[in-house]
């Protein structure tokens, strides 16, 4: 059995966790197929939404420890192991200007949070749970948490979070930002927004994302100066001529990326 499934459906893509029976820890092979899979969905055009999902109850319990038992008195090796392995996860997903939905069936533990906090957008269940949890194994985050969570719930709660390692239920992580919906069946309610933004024009949907991303690193008159350009281009393309084309007539539009 495959410890990483990436299937597509249509425009959807959808890449599952799949260790159940170890709550979906992370090795360093599911790691790289992990970016290989995001890699392909980016470079496909025919993809126009992501879904990442957790085999079994859960979402993603971290890194599995094993992967550092030989080498707990090693930094070299940890460090590479974090650059090499887990790190361009992360990359590669703030660079896929795809949407990319997390829906979160249980708990997502440690990295396996912090890869959640790095989708766009987060669907819960409501029994799943949160916990950055490095704390409790004598560690310091290394995926992340400390810059992606005090930008989505403030610093305070983040440090609490960080310092304590304390496991935060779905409708509390609701409540701070850390996901934006709880539902009952977090995958079926990803694959309907996932398949809702697929009918957008791909092009102007995966723009206002690389615009969002970069618009919280520039200042106004840079993002004004960017999101013109961007204006522009989208105006321009054949997808903007059909969607105008299909209000006018009162149909639906048909998109082609171009």
């Amino acid at each position: 059995m495959a410890e990483l499934d990436y299937d597509k459906a249509g425009p959807v893509a959808t890449i599952t966790l799949n260790r159940p029976d170890r709550r979906n820890a992370l090795t360093l092979a599911m790691l790289g197929e992990w970016v290989c899979a995001l890699t392909d969905a980016q470079s496909d055009n025919e993809i126009r939404a992501i879904v990442i999902t957790g085999a079994g109850d859960a979402f993603c319990s971290g890194i599995d420890l094993g992967v550092f038992a030989d080498h707990a008195a090693d930094p070299v090796w940890i460090k590479q192991a974090l650059t090499r392995h887990i790190h361009p996860v992360a990359l590669t997903l703030e660079n896929v200007d795809k949407p990319v939905i997390a829906a979160v069936p249980g708990s997502a533990v440690g990295a396996g949070m912090d890869m959640a906090l790095l989708c766009d957008y987060r669907i819960a269940s409501p029994t799943a749970t949160f916990s950055e949890g490095y704390i409790r194994v004598g560690a310091v985050p290394g995926d992340g948490g400390c810059w992606l969570l005090p930008r989505l719930i403030g610093t305070s709660h983040a440090l609490r979070l960080l310092w304590t390692g304390e496991t935060v239920p779905a409708q509390q992580a609701l409540e701070l930002g850390i996901v934006d919906e709880v539902a009952d069946d977090p995958l079926r309610t990803a694959h309907e927004f996932a398949w809702q933004l697929a009918a957008r024009p791909p092009l102007a949907v995966q723009v206002i994302k690389r615009a969002v991303r970069q618009g919280a690193r520039h200042d106004l008159p840079t993002a004004l100066d960017l999101i013109s350009s961007h204006f522009a281009m989208i105006a321009a393309t054949d997808d903007a001529a059909e969607a105008l084309a299909a209000f006018r007539a009162g149909r639906t539009p048909t998109f082609h990326g171009h």
